[in-house]
């Protein structure tokens, strides 16, 4: 996915709907791969440092989420962990991993395409990113490009099931 550098760098994307389509695309490229589709990036200043696509499947690792390996990325890319001056662009809403992962990284800003009524962190099920238990809190925002993001999801989980409507077995999930 080398390209999807190049074709962002020096741009100047100026809204939430330009790097939401970033991540589409970056999303795209990992449901060809047998990935669920889900793409992140990370904006400093304007600036693109950090994508990544799901790899749980290429890696065999329950971890390899998107947004972990973004931010991930992000933080050897600016040299610090803290990343409070960055947005974090994601086409469906973080799990509670990928949102402790926020949390611990002082992320300033999620935004992120689609709900996840099953394991979305930010607003569905908890709202991680504003409990004021937590030593962090961020600015959230949803619905940027809400219906291609979800459009591609229901996609991709249509071409798994079978016959009866349930997943094939061995099959992403």
């Amino acid at each position: 996915m080398q390209w999807v550098v190049h074709d962002a760098a020096g741009r100047d994307l100026a809204s939430d709907a330009d790097y939401m389509d970033l991540a589409l695309r970056i999303a795209q490229d990992a449901g060809t791969k047998g990935e669920v589709p889900i793409g992140a990036v990370v904006v400093h200043e304007g600036e693109v440092v950090a994508f990544a696509a799901n790899r749980r499947e290429r890696d065999q690792d329950p971890t390899a989420h998107a947004e972990i390996l973004a931010l991930r990325q992000a933080g050897q890319r600016l040299g610090s962990w803290r990343l409070n001056d960055c947005t974090l662009y994601v086409t469906l809403e973080p799990c509670p991993m990928c949102m402790g992962a926020a949390i611990n990284a002082r992320l300033g800003r999620l935004a992120f395409a689609c709900r996840d009524p099953k394991a979305g962190a930010a607003v569905s099920l908890y709202a991680l990113g504003h409990d004021d238990r937590l030593n962090h809190r961020m600015i959230v925002s949803e619905g940027a490009r809400r219906e291609v993001a979800s459009s591609l999801l229901s996609r991709f989980f249509a071409g798994l099931r079978g016959g009866d409507g349930s997943l094939d077995p061995g099959q992403a999930a």
